[in-house]
């Protein structure tokens, strides 16, 4: 059985651990500032409204190294009306990684197809750098909502993310058969667009299934790479390090390394993205890559 399998509850929870009320609603949002203070990450700034916070910070990689944050959405997964905003900003000279602790699940919408928002907006100034890494997005039969990525990178500032998302539940015969779910990515650096995606996901649609398209693919991952020296020589290490496969490939324009994966396994989607992480945040931050503890429990 495979992690995507395993990790999928049908019954949307809440925090007394009763069955969803369809007349609660979340409306969320969280904002988090880093700085670098006597050349250590310090999280300088947080709030937030509703259910989202953060566990303390931790320095897996010693005092002076990057800042290790989870970010905790306690109801687990996204229903309709609710809405999700993040916001990070990391000032020169710091470096931060987020994660999450599971995977965010996107329910099926009510009766009147009402929509969810979620959001995030990562901003990162000169010499600062963001992993931004959270845990895979599973999309149940029927969910409708719309999903921005916003970053805006200053000067030199580096940043490598992924989104993982997973549509259905195969394993549970429960295809994504109906909904609509719009992704939306907008990287900018020093105001100028540098990759700007949208892409609507719909089963009805002849891109869904067609070869062309999706192509019939129920997992789907998007890893991006900004600031590495030399772009050529990171994709042939990623080449060389993650094997040859149909399922995934990589290019680069305008200096963001954007690598892609269309698949059935969501754990084969996150395994090639942790170990591309593995192959391009030496290149990238000069650090050897460093398990978040949250992965392995």
């Amino acid at each position: 059985m495979t992690a995507f399998e395993t990790s999928l509850d049908a019954t949307p929870p809440t925090d007394s651990g009763h069955r969803f009320d369809a007349g609660r609603r979340w409306e969320a949002s969280l904002a988090l500032g880093f700085a670098s203070r006597r050349a250590v990450t310090r999280l300088v700034h947080a709030r937030h409204r509703g259910p989202l916070r953060v566990q303390r910070p931790f320095y897996p990689e010693g005092p002076q190294g990057t800042c290790h944050l989870y970010l905790l959405h306690p109801p687990g997964g996204l229903v309709s009306g609710d809405a999700l905003s993040i916001d990070v900003g990391v000032e020169s000279g710091a470096r931060a990684l987020l994660t999450t602790p599971a995977a965010n699940k996107l329910y099926r919408a009510d009766s009147h197809g009402v929509a969810w928002r979620q959001q995030a907006r990562l901003r990162v100034e000169e010499g600062a750098t963001l992993e931004w890494l959270p845990q895979e997005t599973i999309a149940f039969d029927g969910a409708r909502g719309e999903q921005r990525t916003t970053i805006e990178l200053a000067g030199s500032a580096r940043c490598l993310g992924w989104e993982v998302m997973a549509l259905g539940r195969p394993a549970s015969r429960l295809p994504y058969a109906s909904g609509r779910i719009e992704q939306g990515f907008r990287l900018t650096r020093d105001g100028k667009p540098l990759w700007l995606e949208r892409q609507p996901l719909d089963p009805t649609h002849p891109r869904f299934t067609g070869r062309w398209g999706q192509g019939g693919a129920s997992v789907q991952a998007t890893l991006w790479a900004v600031g590495l020296n030399d772009e050529a020589e990171a994709v042939e290490a990623l080449r060389e390090g993650l094997g040859a496969s149909t399922r995934w490939a990589v290019t680069v324009r305008h200096g963001v390394l954007l690598l892609r994966y269309l698949g059935q396994e969501c754990r084969e989607a996150w395994a090639l993205c942790e170990a591309a992480w593995r192959v391009l945040r030496p290149r990238l931050l000069g650090l050897e890559a460093h398990i978040p503890r949250i992965w392995l429990t």
